[in-house]
């Protein structure tokens, strides 16, 4: 892990839990694994707060413990790594995914999900319910079951799993700590690595839940506290047959959902919406049957997607045939034909795909960054790998000075590498070709590191922003909550609107263009995460290929 990451999970971990778990959980990232003892020791915080980060960072899958290296006995030691902390940037994506797909129900799951790590089905039915009850109109209710129905289908399609099965601990000794006391976490620390939810047969299997009702509204009366507390113990007395039986959000589902999405969006851009439809339907045939790492996926004949199109498209036989073709002539080759039984066998090349949108993002960053003359040798030099200057210089038609600048500037950059290939011995520079190249794997990890630097600066600067602006945040807060309160007591007009007036003219103003400028802030971190997405899949395809 390169020292940007590092930075960008540290703030990614201040932002969401805190100075302290950032301290620890930022130690752990620098130093590998290590015990409670050693933790204390180096980072100087209290054995309370170290444990409590830890049981924080182990709640949300940042964070796992196994029985120390030196053998039975010794410490329990804890590592991170920088994957699972990145993630915490893609959570907006994810539950926009699930409301996207399954509305706002799906939506507050895996929202609720995110936020408190893991938790039984029938708690996540709970709050979920009561939180769409809450904005419902007066009267109405949402329903248990229905809450349950849309969690039961975001098991089925794998966008959540259980957690793994805690194995038995041994004997604590005095230097390992008490286990997290969360809902779902070991009572003590394993002996044996953690097992992975794919791992165990169970991984997607619902449990039997018996849980009947409403959702609830909360109440607003303080009168109402000691009320609301009393139900809600007796609530959480109850058993509903899911108790121990957390599930958690499946990120790799996730991943696999936006990376076909990104190919059925090429594609539709690059020719049409029927040609995007048709790869669509491929790859939904394929979800089941194909490995999340293989490099294509399985061949499928004409006839089985000519069945599978959505009926609503009423493309027939001939064109269908016509399109695959184009497909798989065209230069992306996001299509390959394995074979010509059942009318032609055809699979979609995931690696090539993904290589071919990573270079399309490079082009684009060197065009934006240089200009389109530079972004124009660029792509002259990926295409036909090695060229001298003076070839660049004919084949892209640019005069020699321009391009020898053009060329000194993306190599200065790393954008573009110089390789000799000497005559001699002597590397004689007279006796010497040099010939200039792209290496699009080293580039891309290169771009990559651009991203988390960026995106370490932009919420460094949200943050910033919002410090500078705390104190005018927190009077608007303040109003904000004594206008609910008067609008649920009924107040007069004339009472609302004296409180509204207790905000300046140019207090709104620099208000709404805070706001404005974070919501910038925001919207630029999501672009950028989409670019880290995209690389991040293409370095790995790369990686399991090789």
């Amino acid at each position: 892990m390169s020292a940007q990451e590092v930075r960008l999970c540290g703030l990614l971990l201040q932002e969401h839990f805190g100075e302290v778990v950032e301290k620890v959980g930022t130690h752990l990232l620098k130093s590998g694994a290590q015990n409670l003892r050693m933790l204390i020791h180096e980072t100087g915080i209290s054995l309370d707060l170290v444990k409590k980060s830890l049981c924080v960072l182990v709640q949300h899958g940042a964070c796992v413990f196994t029985s120390g290296r030196k053998g039975p006995g010794s410490p329990t030691e804890y590592r991170t790594g920088c994957d699972r902390i990145l993630r915490i940037l893609r959570y907006p994506r994810y539950i926009y995914t699930a409301k996207t797909l399954y509305g706002d129900t799906g939506e507050l799951i895996i929202e609720e999900l995110l936020q408190r790590g893991h938790m039984t089905m029938s708690s996540t039915v709970k709050t979920v319910a009561d939180r769409l009850t809450q904005n419902m109109e007066e009267g109405r209710s949402m329903d248990y079951n229905e809450v349950s129905n849309a969690f039961s289908k975001l098991v089925e399609t794998h966008f959540l799993q259980r957690c793994p099965p805690m194995v038995k601990a041994r004997p604590k000794d005095s230097a390992t700590p008490a286990a997290p006391l969360i809902p779902g976490a070991p009572a003590a620390p394993v002996s044996t690595p953690l097992p992975t939810p794919e791992s165990f047969p169970d991984c997607y299997k619902v449990p039997h839940v018996t849980l009947a009702g409403r959702g609830k509204r909360q109440l607003s009366s303080e009168d109402g506290d000691d009320q609301k507390n009393a139900k809600k113990a007796k609530m959480d007395s109850q058993t509903h047959g899911d108790e121990g039986i957390c599930w958690q959000v499946n990120f790799e589902r996730f991943h696999l959902h936006f990376r076909d999405q990104a190919i059925i969006s090429a594609v539709a851009n690059k020719l049409d919406q029927t040609s995007s439809e048709i790869v669509r339907t491929m790859l939904r045939m394929s979800e089941v049957t194909t490995s999340p790492t293989a490099t294509c996926t399985k061949p499928l004949s004409a006839n089985e997607i000519f069945r599978s199109l959505p009926t609503s498209y009423n493309i027939l036989r001939p064109i269908l045939d016509q399109y695959l073709t184009l497909l798989v002539d065209d230069p992306m080759e996001f299509v390959g034909k394995a074979g010509e039984s059942g009318g032609g066998m055809y699979v979609v090349n995931m690696h090539r795909a993904l290589a071919n949108l990573a270079r399309a993002t490079l082009e684009s960053v060197v065009q934006e960054r240089f200009g389109s003359r530079s972004a124009r040798i660029f792509r002259l030099l990926l295409r036909k790998r090695h060229l001298e200057q003076k070839q660049v210089e004919d084949f892209a038609m640019i005069p020699a000075k321009e391009a020898k600048d053009m060329l000194y500037t993306l190599l200065s950059q790393n954008l573009v590498q110089l390789q000799e290939i000497p005559k001699t011995p002597d590397y004689a520079p007279s006796r010497t070709f040099y010939l200039y190249t792209v290496n699009q794997l080293p580039t891309a990890r290169m771009l990559l590191q651009n991203c988390y630097k960026t995106v370490a600066n932009l919420i460094e600067r949200r943050l910033y922003e919002s410090k500078e602006s705390k104190r005018l945040l927190e009077k608007s807060q303040r109003i904000e909550a004594i206008l609910a309160s008067l609008q649920a007591s009924g107040a007069e007009p004339e009472q609302l609107t004296e409180v509204e007036e207790m905000i300046t003219a140019p207090e709104k103003q620099q208000l709404e263009a805070l706001r404005l400028h974070i919501n910038k802030l925001d919207s630029a971190e999501n672009q950028v995460d989409e670019t880290i997405f995209l690389i991040e899949s293409y370095v790995s395809s790369t990686a399991s290929t090789s």
